[in-house]
């Protein structure tokens, strides 16, 4: 074949061949041979969902994604439609070549489409992690020019194909509007330039190490005059907060946390029982009431301190009737499946990370679980999980993932019953962390709905034998019954009843 490009292609690629490139022999050879199979792009994509959060799990996704899509097309079409021999090595230093030299046809370059593939799908989600994975992407393209493995029409193509590919894998699964709609606004204190008033509780044993800078050090440079306290794990959550909150009343200012879900429930109690505002600093490994909030930085939180942006949003809670006791919960509230599978994910993470325990505890729960008895309106039925969420939860395809409005009034009530394939549903949506949508499901939108669970009677006294929730070791199985809310586990009282805190909450917000 012909090709009206090969003058120049050929020239351009003898230039390469015969510069010096300072540097790039001891790197370029070996990152070329790193991104053979992908597996370089595996390994950073492994990367970013163990330590970037919730970006970082949805850019590799969509960098795995977008990856997948460019490596078929070239694989598939490009390969077979284009037959063009690889360039001659006479010019190219036998210190550059890789080892192996490929025998497919050099057009296009299928290592530059699926660099460009991952970085540009990864860029679709998060501008910041395709910033910081651009340069490498760029690197692998050009190292087939400087191997000799391919001439550079050949890379320019396969880059072209492979951010087609992001965009054809964004155009069939956009990302999720970002946009949340908040509550009335809410009048909280002029915490000055500074953030003098505010008191924050910074839980340093929640959620995964950082990588760069620490919370407590991003929450001081961002706001000097805060008043800010570590915890660690011998310290008392409780009395951290409760002490905080005391300083805030009496100096007329808010209370912060910094957290994952967990942490931040317990601090809403504490500003819901003083009547202060609440500043929530992303500090877990999911930090979904702050994503509801458009908070996904420490900075996203500090700038709405100063700037005052607050608004009044909903808070569910559970209330046993037996003794009027009662406790909030800002996320999801389960009963079922789902809370045995936190006490050995809890367990497992401690050990391979928290993302490998979810899918180890998933199988090892769902393969043992058995349905639970739950009477709802007067009627006894057996179910694999019930699933209340504060506010309606909006979906992206068959799942839902996030809310717009914190501030609805009602409960996102959903039922997985008994019927065909139940548990491999029930797989899909505990590895996922989404409560998926399906046959088996029963739904509704409620302001509240009372609950009794015949099973539950011998849950305290189990747990307590044990030393808690979350002692459970991977391999028992707990008697009795037990309730998540917010990421934690405690035993589940025989009745419950599930309303919204009447005024809601006060907190800073995008």
């Amino acid at each position: 074949m012909t090709y009206p490009w090969k003058g120049w292609d050929r020239a351009l690629f003898a230039k390469v061949a015969g510069r010096n490139w300072p540097g790039a022999e001891p790197v370029l050879p070996k990152l070329s041979q790193a991104a053979n199979h992908g597996r370089l792009w595996f390994a950073v994509a492994a990367g970013m969902a163990t330590y970037g959060g919730r970006d970082g799990r949805r850019a590799a996704l969509r960098g795995l994604g977008s990856l997948a899509v460019a490596s078929l097309t070239v694989n598939t079409v490009g390969k077979g439609a284009v037959r063009r021999s690889r360039p001659l090595l006479d010019a190219v230093p036998l210190i550059r070549q890789v080892q192996r030299q490929p025998v497919s046809s050099s057009f296009p370059s299928g290592h530059a489409a699926s660099a460009a593939a991952f970085a540009a799908g990864a860029a679709l989600e998060s501008a910041g992690w395709g910033a910081v994975i651009a340069p490498v992407a760029a690197s692998v393209a050009f190292s087939r020019v400087y191997t000799g493995v391919h001439y550079p029409s050949d890379v320019v193509v396969g880059c072209a194909l492979g951010v087609g590919a992001a965009l054809v894998v964004r155009a069939v699964l956009p990302p999720p509007s970002r946009r949340p709609e908040h509550g009335p606004a809410a009048e909280v204190p002029d915490l000055s330039e500074d953030g003098a008033g505010l008191h924050v509780v910074v839980n340093a044993a929640s959620g995964p190490p950082p990588l760069l800078t620490p919370p407590v050090a991003r929450i001081r440079a961002a706001l000097p005059g805060a008043a800010v306290t570590e915890r660690t794990e011998d310290d008392d959550l409780a009395e951290l907060l409760e002490k905080a909150a005391r300083s805030a009343v009496e100096e007329n200012g808010a209370l912060g946390v910094c957290g994952g879900d967990g942490t931040v429930c317990h601090a809403a109690a504490v500003a819901l029982r003083h009547g202060l505002p609440l500043a929530v600093f992303p500090g877990g490994t999911r930090n979904h009431f702050a994503l509801d909030l458009g908070l996904k930085t420490v900075e996203d939180t500090a700038a709405a301190v100063l700037a005052g942006r607050a608004s009044t949003v909903d808070v569910a809670r559970r209330t046993d009737p037996a003794d009027g006791t009662s406790a909030p919960f800002l996320n999801t509230f389960s009963i079922g499946a789902y809370p045995d599978l936190v006490r050995v994910r809890e367990r497992w993470s401690r050990r391979v990370g928290s993302w490998p325990a979810s899918v180890l505890a998933a199988v090892h729960v769902l393969r043992t679980c058995e349905p639970v008895d739950v009477e709802i309106g007067g009627r006894t039925r057996p179910v694999w999980l019930l699933f209340a969420g504060n506010c309606r939860y909006s979906s992206w395809g068959p799942a839902p993932m996030r809310r717009r409005d914190l501030a609805d009034g009602l409960l996102d009530v959903r039922i997985v019953g008994g019927g065909p394939f139940a548990r491999t549903r029930l797989l899909g949506s505990t590895l996922t962390g989404l409560i998926t949508r399906s046959p088996t499901w029963t739904t509704a939108e409620v302001p509240r709905m009372r609950i009794r669970i015949p099973g539950a009677a011998a849950t305290a006294d189990d747990d307590g034998a044990r030393g808690g929730a979350g002692a459970t070791s991977p391999g028992e199985r707990s008697s009795g019954v037990h309730l998540a809310y917010d990421g934690e586990v405690a035993p589940a009282p025989g009745e419950l009843l599930l309303d919204k805190v009447p005024g809601g909450l006060r907190v800073y917000r995008s």
